[in-house]
This record gives C-alpha cells, structure tokens and sequence, in this order.
C-alpha cells in the first residue's frame, strides 16, 4: 500500500505518519519524509535573499522517486509525507491512500509562531508559507482523498477504516 499524506507546514504530517507505521504490524512499512529531500541551499529557490523551503523548487523530486520507487518492490507499506506530498503526478499516481491534515489559518498561525526550531520567522514569512501551501500543497482529487481537520484528537476511527488497518482486539481469558 502506498500512502500519501499531505497539509501545511506544522499540521502533523510527520507525527500522523509515524502513528500510522506502528498499526501495520508484522508489515515492513516505511517512510519518505519529504524533509529528507530538501535540495541544498544553493538548488534551492530564494525569495527575498532567503531560502525558499515553501516552493516545490526546493525538493528533489528526482532522488525521492528514485528512493521510491527502488524500494516499492520490496515493502509492504510506503508512507509519503511532507508539503508537496500530493505534488509531484509520478508518484501521486501510484498512491493508494491520499490523506490531507486541513489546517484552519488561526492554528496554522498559532502553531508556525510558537515553533522555534529555526529561530523566529518573519511574519511575511509566515504569509508564504501558507499562501505557498495553498497554491502547490492541495490535493487536485478531493474525492479520493481522507481529510480531516486535527491531529491532537487520537486517529480517526474512519481514517483506520480507510486504509484498512485492522486492530487486534485483546480477547479476554
């Protein structure tokens, strides 16, 4: 099974990916963390004199299907996440899950300012991102897509349902 999960910046891709790998037990499950892919500085596009990590510019599309599709054959579960998880049309074809973390615009705000990992980020910044997110980071094919709006609730039970997990039940002694 191939899984795409895609949102914006801060929405819980990474986290949803790594809850979901541990449900496919007995399964060998891997995945493609986008940010693994971000081209060096100098690949990568500039906006404003500054590194543009919101552009799919700034991915190397060409190594990670080159990963991916050298993996394929030999695993059972491939999760694909990251901004541009629904970009790039030759590995989206082969998805067989489409999972999108909507984001209202007062969270993303909430969440993109109290993230200090790279120091403060202008607040025109900010903007970009999400005008960035809402131009290359949707899905085109919404009908086939889960969405759902947070991931600080535990997973949906519709969303086990769709990628078809099944949970083993204790049975009682």
């Amino acid at each position: 099974m191939i899984i795409g999960i895609g949102g914006v910046s801060r929405s819980g891709k990474t986290t949803l990916a790594r809850q979901l790998v541990t449900f496919y037990v007995g399964k060998n499950a891997v995945i493609l963390n986008q940010d693994d892919y971000v081209m060096a500085g100098y690949q990568a596009p500039l906006i404003h004199g500054l590194l543009d990590w919101e552009h799919p510019g700034s991915i190397d599309f060409t190594r990670l299907r080159h990963d991916f599709f050298s993996i394929k054959p030999y695993v059972d579960v491939i999760i694909i996440e990251g901004l541009f998880a629904f970009y790039d049309e030759q590995i989206t074809a082969h998805y067989d899950r489409k999972i999108y973390l909507q984001t209202d615009y007062p969270t993303f705000l909430e969440r993109k300012r109290s993230d200090s990992r790279w120091g403060q980020t202008p607040e025109w910044y900010i903007e970009h991102i999400w005008s960035s997110h809402q131009k290359y980071g949707k899905p085109e094919d919404w009908f086939h897509c889960y969405v759902f709006n947070n991931l600080r609730d535990p997973i949906p039970e519709g969303l086990i349902q769709y990628l078809g997990i099944q949970i083993a039940v204790p049975v009682p002694l």
